[in-house]
């Protein structure tokens, strides 16, 4: 798991990111590990739930860690068919990290932010593995990711 928080680390510094990486000895595999290990509400995190297009494209869901990612809401959002779920290794080979650890930006993908996320100055996203975080803002994370603000949750 090393090797991914390395990863995520070298493209937050070579991006210059204003973010900071999280490790922890306890897992962060759920929203409430996540919170749990960091010292924050469930409210504070976003998960990261990644989607596949008709051609094989990778389209990640940012929502808030209470809520949960609608397909037909981002077909809609995007003005396409409605995607599907990524599989476990779909992810890893698109996102270039576990699920579990992965984070809002640093890979090709098209981004989609609900619009609750941005009602918190300071998220909480996937670190690179399951045993990290990373804290930066939410205009950052806008910023750095290049992302389109839709209502994307259920």
């Amino acid at each position: 798991m090393k090797q991914y928080e390395e990863k995520l680390k070298n493209y937050i510094t070579a991006h210059n990111i204003q973010a900071e990486q999280l490790i922890f000895t306890k897992p962060c595999h759920t929203v409430k590990e996540a919170a749990d290990a960091a010292g924050v509400s469930p409210e504070d995190l976003v998960k990261n739930i990644c989607m596949i297009d008709g051609k094989g494209n990778l389209i990640v869901a940012i929502v808030k860690g209470e809520d949960r990612a609608s397909t037909s809401r981002v077909g809609k959002a995007l003005q396409t068919d409605k995607p599907r779920i990524a599989g476990e290794s779909e992810v890893l080979e698109k996102t270039g990290y576990p699920v579990g650890g992965v984070p809002s930006f640093g890979y090709e993908a098209t981004f989609l932010v609900d619009p609750k996320v941005l009602e918190k100055e300071i998220v909480y996203t996937g670190g690179g593995s399951t045993h990290s975080l990373v804290r930066i803002a939410s205009r950052e994370l806008l910023r750095v990711n290049k992302a389109t603000v839709a209502r994307i949750r259920k």
